[in-house]
């Protein structure tokens, strides 16, 4: 209980420093770096895994609520850059897995799931199961969401111009109590639904799925407050921070390092198929950079609530994205392995 009230001390003094110093995101990327340099100097931090999943229900009703018939017809049309995501998952792999075995000596089933850009809990998972090295696979995991949340926001402004200021929503008091209770109950039941059903993502895609079946037949009217949605933010952040929780001056050359030089890969990679998507006339650069980015769901999802990007386009590359690896990881794992070995 002090290590949670100390990480929640630290993200809030993170929020104020951002917010003192003009920086953009700061109840995002305040919690993450101060949180992140907190855990470098030692301080004994942790997350609270229940908490964080329910701060990312919020995230779920918020897309949700967006959907409208219209809307899901438009979703046909993105067929042309849905089968993209599976190319970018080979062409990940097809780097990644050399990078961590060849240039940093990992061992194949620590280098096959440090490069495959799934979600942090299903590849150390599945990683685990194949023997590989659990420390290492959570320390690059979480270096690849914290970088890319971190650089994505400062490319989409330099870039594009982004407004990073806009809010979230509107203000809680703005909305009727029927419809915060409409969003309490979307965001609760559809979380615990999909989790029973064992769905994947549930904390994120039950309650989207739910939310959006009300808002499809009229009955959910508003998008979660602002208040709701910048405090997932802060829990977001900091639970990516407090990874880095005991880390050590070998696993900061080793594991950290290996990772961040793999970042600067993943950034390539991402920049490569957007420009080549956008030269295509298939869609928007930014949100292409947005459903493309190989981050976290839930941190991508509030980046993209924010600059008012087409949400079922980012939302619908990234739920592919992740079903295309947590389905293909054992099945390319083996194939991967068997064609490393090959004489």
């Amino acid at each position: 209980m002090i290590r949670l009230i100390t990480a929640l001390g630290v993200a809030a003094g993170g929020v104020a420093a951002f917010h003192l110093l003009g920086l953009p995101l700061p109840w995002l990327l305040g919690p993450i770096l101060a949180c992140l340099i907190a855990s470098l100097a030692g301080v004994p931090m942790r997350g609270n895994k229940l908490l964080g999943d329910g701060m990312r229900t919020i995230l779920g009703v918020a897309v949700g609520a967006t959907f409208t018939v219209s809307l899901l017809v438009s979703m046909g049309a993105m067929w042309p850059t849905l089968v993209l995501i599976p190319v970018m998952v080979l062409a990940i792999g097809a780097v990644g897995v050399p990078y961590f075995q060849r240039l940093w000596g990992y061992d194949f089933p620590t280098s096959y799931y440090s490069a495959m850009p799934g979600g942090f809990q299903d590849m150390v998972l599945f990683g685990e199961e194949a023997g590989a090295d659990v420390r290492a696979l959570s320390l690059i995991h979480a270096t690849r969401v914290m970088v890319i949340v971190v650089v994505l926001p400062f490319l989409l402004r330099w870039a594009w111009d982004a407004d990073l200021s806009n809010p979230p929503g509107q203000p809680a008091a703005s909305i009727p109590l029927s419809q915060l209770a409409l969003m309490v109950f979307c965001g609760f039941v559809g979380w615990q639904v999909a989790k029973r059903a064992g769905m994947f993502g549930a904390s994120i895609l039950g309650p989207l799925i739910l939310a959006a079946g009300c808002a499809l037949t009229g009955l959910l009217q508003h998008r979660p407050p602002a208040e709701a949605v910048w405090a997932a933010q802060f829990f977001i952040g900091m639970g990516v921070g407090t990874k880095y929780g005991g880390v050590t001056m070998s696993e900061i050359r080793t594991s950290v390092t290996a990772a961040l030089g793999f970042c600067v890969v993943l950034i390539i990679l991402t920049i490569i198929m957007a420009e080549t998507i956008h030269l295509l006339g298939l869609a928007p650069a930014m949100e292409t950079i947005l459903a493309f980015a190989p981050g976290g769901q839930a941190e991508l999802t509030v980046l993209a609530l924010i600059v008012g990007a087409d949400m079922a386009f980012v939302v619908a590359h990234h739920v592919l994205r992740i079903f295309v690896v947590i389905i293909g990881a054992p099945l390319f794992a083996r194939l991967f392995k068997t064609t490393a070995t090959d004489p």
